[in-house]
């Protein structure tokens, strides 16, 4: 059964449009008809992200394999993990892979020949709770998993900054006098401390110092601790894994009550693999960022949600945005100067 409500339909002759979600090992990609349900999902391939030419080869590769099957595809949508400008389609950089001042968006129109456009990966999959999952008109989504990432719906808008690279919700300071330093170089940044990395280091830490028991024991000489590993022993119950994911939800109830002191959303919505731990994660939460929005007594808080798109947020939301996009593609950015 499709997971996902029907979008307002474009009538039965409406073409499809395809998405892919590029991350730094692998692509997940799959074809959408006009009303948000899934026709065709493909197994994800390996990318080798270390190979701009060789990532946008598997790009182009699967987009041809999914266009062979689908030739009323009219649009491609992707998204991809950085920076990225909008409506460019341009990469400025990319943490987990090779692209760097990259134009994917006029790389892959002009090897497919169909119009296309880019977008941050966690602004697509964003894209898709709003149109699928949930009904707000001022919503932030916030993906917990090997980073910190996130989108913002402002007044049915996705919310991107001047260029684009706004809503880098991984990297806003909340503890600027810690010690961890985040992947981008700053110490302070969310990411370090409520990400599934951050998760696996918690556990580390109170293993070292506890030899017997707690979500490691059952993997201790094999391989280290995972934050998999704490949050199914989280879920199964154990004290110390459930510890773990509270300090991890101290960490994100600080970021989103940042994200609603700025921008009074109506709806957060968590997704990410850290947040299929459920509610041992969304409690401490919950009681965390009601412990720091501005002015609890005197407003309505927004409410707290799990994803209901799931992994396919991604590529699904990114031909969204080429479904949504196609009677008005991006122009080309011309920037002039000012005087």
């Amino acid at each position: 059964m499709d997971p996902f409500p029907s979008l307002p339909s474009l009538g039965p002759s409406a073409p499809r449009f395809l998405g892919l979600d590029v991350g730094g090992t692998k692509i997940a990609a799959g074809v959408v008809d006009a009303d948000g349900h899934i026709v065709e999902q493909m197994p994800s391939v390996p990318c080798p992200a270390a190979d701009q030419e060789a990532m946008l080869k598997a790009a182009v590769l699967l987009i041809q394999a999914l266009r062979s099957r689908h030739p009323d595809v009219a649009g491609v949508g992707v998204g991809v993990a950085g920076l990225v400008d909008w409506p460019e389609g341009r990469i400025r950089t990319a943490p987990n892979s090779a692209f760097r001042d990259a134009p994917l968006r006029r790389l892959l129109r002009d090897a497919t020949g169909l119009p296309t456009v880019v977008d941050n990966d966690a602004n697509t999959a964003c894209w898709a709770e709003y149109r699928l999952g949930h009904s707000a008109s001022y919503m932030a989504f916030v993906t917990v998993g090997t980073g910190v990432g996130g989108g913002l719906v402002l007044d049915d808008r996705l919310f991107r900054g001047s260029s684009g690279v706004g809503t880098e919700i991984g990297h806003m300071i909340v503890d600027p006098h810690g010690t961890e330093r985040c992947g981008c170089g700053t110490v302070g940044c969310l990411e370090p401390l409520a990400s599934g990395p951050a998760l696996a280091r918690y556990a580390a830490l109170a293993e070292a110092g506890r030899p017997t028991g707690g979500p490691g024991a059952r993997t201790a000489g094999r391989r280290r601790v995972t934050g998999e590993d704490v949050t199914a022993a989280a879920q199964a119950g154990d004290p110390a894994a459930r510890a773990q994911l509270a300090r991890v939800g101290h960490w994100l109830g600080i970021g989103i009550a940042t994200l609603v002191n700025l921008f009074d959303v109506e709806l957060i919505v968590l997704g990410g693999g850290v947040a299929g731990a459920g509610e041992p994660l969304l409690t401490p939460v919950r009681e965390s960022f009601e412990e720091y929005v501005t002015a609890r007594a005197h407003r309505t808080l927004p409410d707290l949600r799990l994803t209901r798109c799931g992994p396919e947020a991604g590529w699904v939301g990114a031909a969204l945005l080429a479904r949504d996009g196609f009677s008005a593609q991006p122009r080309e950015v011309v920037r002039t100067s000012v005087t």
